[in-house]
């Protein structure tokens, strides 16, 4: 297939439809256009449209193998080669309003040489970083500089996150220094945002890897050398990643600890005032039974001498603790 109908990659609903210039630009596809395939055309769609479902189940531009992967059916970053193309599934950090950037944005991507389609059913910010810089005539100018951009803007934003990240552990451990407790699930957010990193980047960089590993005539020696370059930089965030789990973990055993201290010290200066007030608690029991016979019963000043044997009492008791060195 050397030529392309403009009306076969006509979508209405297209999010993107242009074909690559060559030069770091882009051709906007118009139905009359007749397109040869020296350069790739690129369609990104969101599969939850009408029009973008029907065209990727009906197009016979794209294998029948990759149409339900295409529409959302694959979560896991993964890379299946199929000819002279991929099958590409890769995770975005989620920069939507009203989300938090934990919860991954999934992109799927078919490429050959003649053809990219990529969908997606939320924003994907690193495919507007790659349409902006074509819009400037600074973007890719093939297939290949087109996958290493679009993976390179990917690692970009999981590389600012990530080290948003490490920030907010630097700082959970300089409150931890000066006694200061983290609000109520703060930490188990923030455990929870690098485990769930973890689990997704660690695929991808081995997608990456496979990537820069594939010999296909339409990326060149500098494109798998750039993608390498990319796949050591996610393995540079992961070991981050590795690295903050671990931190987190040792951070929740001493929050655990400062927190049972704080527990103990109460118990124990409660412990302290009972046995203060524990001769006073008997002797006021005692007195208090309203029989006949109490000492001092008859005696005008019998209370007020109570009280100060109480208060003198009290006061020996705690002068013995300290002694002791239990106060």
């Amino acid at each position: 297939m050397n030529v392309i109908e403009g009306s076969a990659l006509k979508v209405s609903d297209a999010i993107i439809a242009c074909q690559l210039d060559g030069q770091g630009g882009m051709i906007a596809i118009e139905d009359k256009d007749v397109i040869h395939c020296e350069r790739p055309c690129w369609l990104h769609l969101n599969y939850t449209q009408r029009q973008s479902a029907d065209w990727l189940q009906k197009t016979p531009l794209i294998p029948d193998s990759v149409r339900d992967a295409l529409a959302g059916d694959s979560m896991r970053p993964r890379v299946t080669r199929l000819g002279d193309g991929f099958m590409i599934v890769l995770r975005s950090v989620n920069h939507n309003a009203d989300a938090r950037p934990d919860q991954l944005v999934a992109m799927r991507v078919f490429i050959n040489d003649k053809l990219i389609v990529s969908t997606r059913r939320r924003k994907v910010n690193a495919i507007d970083d790659v349409l902006n810089e074509l819009q400037a005539g600074n973007g890719p100018i093939d297939g290949g500089s087109w996958l290493v951009e679009v993976c390179d803007a990917l690692t970009d934003h999981a590389s600012e996150f990530i080290e948003e990240m490490h920030d907010k552990i630097i700082e959970l451990e300089d409150a931890l220094m000066d006694q200061q407790v983290p609000a109520r699930g703060e930490l188990a957010l923030l455990r929870k945002q690098l485990i769930v990193m973890r689990r997704y980047m660690a695929p991808q960089r081995d997608v990456y890897a496979r990537l820069a590993s594939e010999k296909l005539t339409w990326m060149n020696d500098d494109d798998r050398r750039r993608m390498q370059d990319v796949a050591d930089r996610l393995g540079r965030g992961l070991d981050d990643l590795n690295a903050g789990v671990a931190r987190t973990g040792i951070l929740a055993d001493e929050v655990a600890s400062l927190l049972a201290e704080s527990m103990n010290r109460r118990t124990y200066t409660m412990s302290l005032m009972a046995m203060i007030f524990l001769p006073a608690t008997f002797l006021t029991g005692l007195f208090g039974v309203n029989l006949g016979g109490i000492p001092g019963g008859s005696w005008p000043m019998g209370f007020t001498a109570f009280c100060v044997l109480l208060l003198l009492m009290v006061g020996g008791v705690a002068l013995w603790l300290k002694r002791r060195k239990w106060l």
